[in-house]
């Protein structure tokens, strides 16, 4: 995942009144911590911060944030949202280290529907997990993980372990091997295979012949 560039400013002014003064002049509040050192308070345009909060994978990239003229290596960990306007209010940068491996959210990307038998027969995907948390190096988070459905039929869950994941990514969490996605009969399959079963279930016993 390929880094990008971020302009940003230091400040002195904290609280809500000096959040207040930043936003009017088209900027919003953001702090820089972790790395053990101790946090930067710094100022982003708010035109740049709103475009990459809803490019989506805001999260899960690293940037270089440059602090007037001073670069540092970051991942954005949070940010606050105006509940009523959804306008962002507030960032947090977490530094990265050399060699720092992070947690981070990767969207899950599926191929291969049009080589799935279930899929074909009008079997639906059913998804799981829209995103995985994977433990990763800082410098080499993947874009998404691929799941390929090619030969599954209806009924076949998409588990981890069947999933190809980078090098050096592993999966952060306390599930060992997940169910990602499954493939389910459609609602009127369904309903045919229940009608079918409450007929048989119904229907009188034949006799026993001698």
């Amino acid at each position: 995942m390929a880094a990008t560039e971020l302009k940003a400013q230091a400040r002195t002014g904290v609280g809500k009144g000096a959040a207040r003064a930043l936003r009017r002049e088209g900027l919003i509040p953001a702090v820089i911590y972790g790395d053990k050192k101790p946090p930067l308070p710094v100022s982003i345009s708010y035109n740049e911060a709103l475009k990459r909060i809803y490019a989506g994978g805001f999260l899960s990239h690293v940037i270089t944030l440059d602090v007037d003229g001073e670069k540092h290596k970051v991942i954005p960990r949070d940010y606050q949202l105006d509940p009523v306007k959804d306008k962002p209010l507030h960032v947090d940068f977490l530094r990265v280290g050399a060699g720092a491996r992070i947690n981070v959210q990767v969207a899950v990307h599926f191929v291969g529907e049009d080589k799935s038998p279930g899929i074909k027969r009008g079997g639906v995907l059913n998804i799981v997990h829209h995103t995985l948390e994977l433990s990763c190096p800082a410098d080499a988070i993947p874009e998404q993980v691929t799941v390929d459905l090619a030969g599954l039929d209806i009924g076949d869950p998409i588990h981890l372990d069947a999933v190809q994941l980078p090098t050096g990514v592993q999966l952060h969490g306390h599930e060992i091997d997940p169910t990602v996605a499954t493939i389910v009969a459609p609602s009127g399959m369904r309903a045919e295979e229940a009608e079918a079963g409450a007929a048989e279930s119904a229907a009188p016993a034949g006799e026993t012949k001698e």
